[in-house]
């Protein structure tokens, strides 16, 4: 449109005169910008000779500013490499003085037509500029997209870990106490009947607990958000688990020492997991009598250690075998808090101790 404007507005009877064969050969210099973006150096090449053609052939009226060459030029800063750029650039300067000095010869004429070229440099440069950064932006979204999806699929994992070491913990506990109380209730039977009836209440009672946690649980992976939640058992219910434990005849004794306090519940949580897979450990490989579990809180720390009198380490590890998931699972769970665990001989190399050093923040001692 900008070519066509000389062709346009009426001109004085000495200019030369404005004919259809100048503003064709007008019209072709703007024509090889269809195909800049595929070759620009190409392209630039091809309107120069045309412009230098219908200046030197067809003698048409000029034009104010070469806008064909501008664009191509443009074109040549925003995708060439440097290389390429400053062999263009050269025979760019050259090419103007060139044709400033064919026409006027002006200095003035001349630094403007530097001015004005290189001013379409300098803004192709800077929408290369532009792109870079806009293509980095694009980049960096789909990086932190992509970091987010690998994130939540990372935490799906985990929580299904999760959940699956809380089943295996809840399932373990409750069979063994069970299986206990089944191999004692025939013997009972026969020979205390009233201890029977309470074997097998204990039976009942540590089925209907162990699938009230497995609904709860499970309840949790459910899309119904009216299904009924309860919170994960925690310090509070180890009395409980210590009745169960009890009433399969094993004496168990259950201690708190140091300021007693309130923790998190994912603290506690941990706690009663750790206590119930000892337990659990105990009544399924110990051979033993007696359990100690005890809970000493320090001042930001809270130790539980869990000691029986049966076999140890040589006779069957309560713990599992090295590698097993009833250690492995202590550990995790140790070290989701900043802690350690350690299992070995109990006191003077008799039975197993199991003791979890769990770390708790002063900011979170209670009343």
């Amino acid at each position: 449109m900008a070519v066509t404007m000389p062709f346009v507005v009426p001109r004085a009877p000495e200019l030369p005169a404005a004919t259809w064969s100048s503003y064709a050969m007008t019209t072709a210099t703007v024509l090889p910008l269809v195909w800049r973006r595929r070759a620009p150096v190409t392209v630039l090449a091809a309107i120069v000779i045309l412009g230098g053609i219908y200046k030197v052939v067809f003698d048409g009226p000029g034009q104010p500013l070469p806008y064909a060459g501008l664009i191509a030029f443009y074109t040549v800063a925003l995708q060439c490499t440097p290389r390429v750029r400053a062999a263009v650039g050269l025979a760019t300067v050259v090419a103007l003085a060139l044709s400033v000095g064919w026409e006027t010869g002006t200095a003035r004429e001349l630094l403007f037509t530097l001015f004005v070229s290189a001013a379409a440099y300098a803004l192709g440069r800077l929408q290369h500029t532009r792109q870079a950064y806009t293509e980095a932006l694009l980049a960096r979204a789909a990086e932190l997209e992509r970091a987010n999806r690998i994130e939540a699929e990372q935490a799906a994992s985990r929580e299904r870990a999760r959940i699956a070491r809380e089943m295996h913990d809840i399932l373990s506990h409750a069979v063994s106490i069970m299986i206990v109380q089944a191999e004692a209730g025939p013997v009972a039977v026969r020979r205390a009947p009233e201890r029977a009836e309470a074997a097998f209440e204990a039976i009942a009672e540590t089925g209907r607990d162990a699938m009230g946690q497995l609904r709860a649980m499970l309840g949790v992976l459910r899309t119904d958000e009216t299904a009924p939640r309860s919170p994960q058992p925690g310090i509070a219910g180890l009395p409980e688990l210590v009745d169960r434990v009890r009433a399969g005849g094993l004496r168990v004794s259950y201690e708190r020492t140091g300021a007693v306090r309130e923790l998190p519940a994912a603290v506690g949580a941990t706690v009663h997991r750790v206590v119930q897979e000892a337990l659990t450990n105990v009544v399924r490989h110990a051979g033993a009598s007696t359990v100690r579990v005890t809970l000493a809180y320090g001042p930001d720390s809270l130790t539980v250690t869990v000691t029986d009198d049966g076999r140890g380490p040589g006779g069957g590890v309560p713990g599992g075998a090295p590698g097993g998931h009833g250690l492995i699972g202590i550990r995790e769970r140790a070290a989701a808090h900043g802690g350690t665990a350690w299992t070995g001989p109990g006191p003077e190399g008799r039975g197993y101790t199991v003791r979890v050093v769990l770390v708790t923040s002063p900011l979170e001692v209670g009343n």
